[in-house]
């Protein structure tokens, strides 16, 4: 397949943007919960253990700008913000699935 730009990127393939929308540590893990529910951000922050502020904001925005998930702000004090998965976030799960399934089968291929 012949390299293309998308979006002011360019790619050699479409698994190559697949990735660079969802792949990462972060971004499957965040539309995988918001699949559940819609979160605020603190909820996010402390149910993914490991990851830290600067890159839970990053992968949300990246996440945004993609369009796999809405942030609504609510005019209220403190500041309320949820996160929710869109219909094209929707779109990544089954692919998320196959990942899943097929991190745990490699998991139990690999352990003694």
């Amino acid at each position: 397949m012949p390299e293309f730009v998308f979006e002011g990127h360019t790619f050699q393939s479409p698994v190559e943007l697949a990735l660079h929308a969802i792949g990462g540590k972060w971004k499957m893990p965040i539309l995988w919960r918001l699949n559940q529910r819609d979160w605020r951000y603190n909820e996010l922050h402390r149910d993914l253990k490991r990851v830290s502020h600067k890159m839970l904001t990053q992968q949300l925005r990246e996440l945004e700008e993609a369009g796999l998930l809405t942030r609504t702000v609510h005019p209220v004090v403190p500041p309320h913000v949820d996160y929710a998965i869109t219909d094209l976030g929707r779109t990544a799960l089954p692919a998320i699935e196959t990942l899943r399934a097929w991190g745990a089968s490699y998991r139990a291929a690999r352990e003694p």
